[in-house]
């Protein structure tokens, strides 16, 4: 499940949406919308983010952390560490080899590590 389709799932347990409901109102088949919802499709369009945000009729701080979500859920990430140093290299393949013998709060840590790291860089 991506960040994207864990806030989309929750928002409609809350409200106590059904899927095939939310997804004809939107304008996408029920099948997509539970792929999305799972991580089996990539991040959605903008458009749709748009089309998500108006059937919630959320407040703006909702809606800019669902376009953020969004933008964090690309199920399948590329890294191209060509031109980068030794070191970018290294931690990219190591990401990518051990991310599933991570727990959550492992990975919550080193998302704040990394997040940490590129505020002192602005």
């Amino acid at each position: 499940m991506t960040p994207f389709g864990e806030k989309l799932r929750a928002l409609r347990a809350e409200r106590g949406l059904r899927q095939k409901d939310m997804a004809q109102a939107i304008g996408v088949s029920a099948a997509y919308l539970s792929a999305l919802e799972h991580g089996r499709r990539g991040a959605p369009t903008w458009t749709l983010i748009q089309k998500i945000i108006g059937y919630f009729n959320v407040i703006w701080d909702d809606a800019e952390e669902l376009a953020r979500l969004a933008e964090a859920s690309h199920p399948r990430v590329r890294l191209d560490t060509s031109g980068l140093s030794p070191a970018a290299t290294e931690l990219a393949n190591l990401l990518a080899e051990n991310i599933e013998k991570l727990d959550e709060a492992e990975l919550a840590r080193i998302t704040a590590s990394i997040r940490v790291a590129l505020e002192r860089r602005k």
